[in-house]
């Protein structure tokens, strides 16, 4: 019978799918979630799009060139005279003479070559080539917000899992003191040396201390398939995170000073380009008012040829000339579009101004947010060691006898207390570093 369990137990094991454990620092989370975001990969090929447009507007400069063709089929050939016209002396001319009246146009071909080259046309080619070039620039920036913004998603995602990692362990220790405690007490209570209500009011913090290490471990798992969904990892696959140790900084008395720059902000740039792309609709709507000016050369060819007594034949013939044209009634309605690009590049101005002044604001937040939680991260290791030191004392106290069970679960509560707002406040200065380099357009990919 055992034999049989262990072969069965070997069985289970084989179907079950091993993954190997891998450690991912933030950095690799970072380049798999890039990788893998299919709104970036979008984004990408948007900005592909843009330079095809751009390559597009480029073939203006050069010649228009074109050929057509046409058959067509008539019921009747043409006659230039009446059938009759000579009378009798018809019947005695040679049939050639007959034939110079009647024109065979019943198979009829028509073929043709033409270029066109503009020479000038209010510079309509030049601004639509600007605007392309803009236009590439302006979904480069795009793709950089969109790539901040999959940098942030994952750096909080990461720093949570750290997080609640860290409290996953913090309720395990305080969860051992208290099954520690609840012996203990059990025993005093056997010896007369405690009350019940106070192993009541163990055992109720040792409850309260189970529920909470379970929601902590609901919360890390499902945080942890969260980043799994980011990076483009199977949810089965076991990861740990480099930073899951988590150490309080050495640098955190340091502040971080209000001279920073939003000038690499993608937002801002996108709106920039925004404010170019319609000065150059504006001129586009002023170019419409003024004439066009285009060389023109073709060759066309007939059969029956047109120059040679229409002989069943191909014939052409080239020519070359100026095609100029100057609007005279678009005056008035080309002047109201003028008038429209400029309210709409008033707009995007005032859009600029408007983004430009609130992502500053937003900067100096940033700047204060992480000088306030280094502060805080400061004061939350000192309370932790005073909490360290509080409950050794209590728990030298207890064990001697001086001092209750009440007193010492106080300070075992105090001491978990402590070590919670140390982990948060660590979080809190990575997530507010992180939050500051993106005000400052710097959250970017080390993709070396």
């Amino acid at each position: 019978m055992k034999k049989v369990s262990i072969i069965l137990w070997v069985g289970l094991l084989s179907v079950v799918p091993v993954y190997p454990q891998q450690t991912l620092t933030l950095e690799a989370c970072r380049n798999l979630a890039i990788q893998n975001n299919k709104e970036l990969q979008i984004s990408r090929e948007q900005t592909n799009i843009a330079s095809y447009e751009k390559q597009a507007a480029f073939t203006k400069y050069f010649p228009e060139l074109s050929a057509s063709g046409a058959y067509l089929r008539n019921q009747k050939n043409i006659l230039l005279a009446e059938p009759g016209v000579f009378g009798a002396l018809g019947a005695l001319l040679p049939p050639e003479v007959n034939d110079l009246f009647r024109l065979d146009i019943q198979n009829i071909w028509i073929g043709g070559v033409s270029l066109v080259q503009p020479v000038f046309v209010g510079g309509k080619i030049v601004y639509y080539n600007q605007i392309a070039r803009y236009a590439k620039e302006l979904a480069e920036a795009m793709n950089d917000t969109k790539l901040q913004d999959v940098i942030c998603r994952t750096d909080e995602t990461y720093w949570q899992i750290i997080s609640l990692s860290n409290k996953k362990k913090l309720a395990d220790a305080y969860l051992q003191l208290l099954q520690k405690m609840h012996q203990d007490v059990e025993e005093m209570i056997t010896e007369g040396m405690a009350t019940r209500a106070e192993g009541l009011s163990v055992k109720v913090k040792l409850n309260e201390a189970e529920m909470a290490k379970t929601k902590v471990e609901n919360g890390l798992s499902l945080a942890r398939m969260l980043l799994a969904q980011l990076c483009g990892l199977p949810d089965e696959e076991p990861v740990t995170l480099a930073d899951e140790s988590l150490t309080p900084a050495s640098s955190t008395s340091q502040s971080v000073s209000e001279d920073q720059t939003i000038d690499s902000r993608p937002e801002l740039r996108s709106l920039a380009l925004a404010v170019k792309i319609y000065k150059k609709k504006e001129d586009i709507a002023l170019a419409d008012l003024l004439p066009n000016v285009a060389l023109s050369a073709n060759y066309l060819i007939t059969n029956p040829s047109s120059f040679n007594g229409f002989k069943r034949e191909f014939g052409g013939m080239f020519n070359a000339g100026l095609i100029v044209k100057l609007p005279l009634s678009a005056w008035w309605e080309g002047t109201h579009k003028r008038n429209m690009a400029k309210a709409e590049t008033r707009i995007r101005e005032l859009e600029y101004n408007n983004a430009r002044e609130q992502i500053t604001l937003q900067l100096h937040q940033s700047v204060y947010r992480v000088n306030e939680a280094r502060k805080k991260l400061i004061a939350s290791s000192r309370n932790t060691e005073s909490a360290e030191e509080n409950l050794q004392h209590a728990r030298i106290g207890f064990e001697e006898g001086v001092i209750p069970a009440l007193n010492l679960m106080e300070a075992q509560t105090a001491w978990v207390s402590a070590h919670s707002e140390q982990i948060d406040a660590q979080i809190e200065v990575k997530l507010a570093e992180v939050y500051l380099a993106k005000a400052a357009g710097k959250l970017t990919p080390n993709l070396d």
